[in-house]
């Protein structure tokens, strides 16, 4: 599904405009980001939860020549999906 038939879904089934689908969706999705960068774990019951996960500075290897690449530190956006959900999507 891209963005443009996400906005579209939304907005019909809350019988909405696309322009308030869409800012709705953006304010959405700047809130999570800018919680979770602050460490906090946003958690939608049903749904799942996204927190952040640090990865720490590690040596890798470059696949053509094999020489050791310095890959730096990073912090990555974790989901983690409900019981619910899981059940929903299996099935049960």
């Amino acid at each position: 599904m891209t963005k443009s038939e996400l906005i579209d879904a939304v907005a019909s089934a809350a019988n909405v405009s696309k322009a308030d689908a869409e800012r709705t969706i953006g304010a959405f999705f700047d809130t999570v980001v800018a919680n979770t960068k602050g460490g906090a774990k946003v958690s939608w019951p049903g749904f799942g939860s996204f927190s952040t996960s640090q990865r720490a500075a590690r040596t890798g290897r470059n696949p053509r020549t094999g020489a050791p690449v310095q890959i730096a530190a990073s912090t990555a956006m974790k989901f983690s999906a409900s019981s619910t959900l899981k059940a929903n999507l299996n099935g049960k």
